[in-house]
């Protein structure tokens, strides 16, 4: 087990195993309900539970909170619906193995969170999994571990973004990326922009007004796959004919996935201007713009003023 800090709150992953006997029963549980149960577990008091951190937020709550993501990303937790929280058969293995506790490095040896962790990685900086680190090096600079820090938890967020994408109707997807295009600043300052897609809709899911009267139109299709069933050219031909059927020229196609080599150069050599938005860069706008995510906190950091002192 996890030695407390001064404090007595157990670092997150002092909570794995508690989360994990909550739910062993088998019954589903909503968040807080699980939180409070896991810190009942460990017997934190109502003074350790009201530690605050400099952002305000609880830090016993944060630690559980990061505990169940880490579980989920071992698929050892499931969400049988968007509310609820239950053990899988995996989370019961994991709670005979380590019925006393599990370290970090335990963790780290369960195939799907290495998995996860992996995918996590190439997801950041372009795909080169080198330049993540899992713990910031203490020889760092100060500011340099900051913006590590929000990169691992923006590569975190991203994930979990595609895997929300992913699971939802297709509808749904189809309005989330027409709202990102909106917040992105197309549609003009009234927001002209809306979901076209359904039986009959010519090959495209959205239409974005760029003026009052829609003379000038930019068409979208959007694609909700899976990881490695990626775009081929014949799909973005599909896509340039759709656009020249209601006389367009522009057009943006995303997709949860990736695009083929074949894909983008044919993109590339049409006449009509195509945008092709990966699942990285996807997630990526959705987070710069604030789609389907909200800040949760946010940190100042300050620098000497030398003008103070002159």
């Amino acid at each position: 087990m996890e030695t407390p800090e001064d404090d007595g709150i157990p670092k997150w992953h002092g909570f794995l195993v508690p989360l994990l006997q909550v739910l062993s029963d088998g019954e589903a549980r909503t968040r807080s309900d699980l939180a409070r149960l896991a810190m009942d577990a460990v017997g934190l008091s109502e003074e350790q539970r009201a530690v605050a951190l400099n952002s305000g937020g609880r830090k016993a709550k944060g630690r559980v909170g990061w505990a169940i993501s880490h579980l989920i990303a071992a698929k050892a937790l499931t969400r049988p619906s968007s509310a609820l929280y239950a053990i899988t058969e995996a989370g019961k293995q994991l709670l005979t193995q380590f019925p006393d506790g599990m370290a970090q490095a335990q963790l780290k040896e369960v195939d799907a969170y290495r998995e996860h962790r992996a995918a996590v990685r190439a997801a950041r900086k372009g795909g080169s999994a080198e330049i993540a680190r899992e713990e910031a090096d203490d020889d760092s600079d100060p500011t340099q571990q900051i913006e590590e820090g929000i990169e691992r938890i923006n590569a975190e967020l991203g994930f979990e973004l595609l895997t929300r994408l992913r699971e939802g109707h297709p509808d749904f997807f189809e309005d989330a990326v027409v709202k990102l295009l909106l917040k992105m600043g197309y549609g003009g300052a009234e927001q002209r922009g809306r979901r076209i897609g359904g039986s009959g809709d010519g090959g495209v899911d959205g239409v974005i007004d760029q003026d009052a009267l829609g003379l000038d139109r930019i068409y979208v299709q959007a694609k909700r796959y899976a990881e490695g069933s990626n775009v081929g050219r014949e799909t973005i031909q599909a896509f340039v004919g759709a656009l020249h059927g209601v006389g367009a020229t522009r057009g943006v196609f995303i997709t949860t996935s990736a695009f083929t080599s074949g894909a983008k150069q044919y993109a590339e050599s049409v006449p009509s201007r195509i945008i092709l938005i990966d699942a990285a860069r996807l997630v990526s706008l959705m987070i710069k713009y604030r789609v389907g995510v909200q800040v949760k906190q946010s940190y100042d950091v300050v620098e000497l003023d030398e003008d103070f002192f002159e």
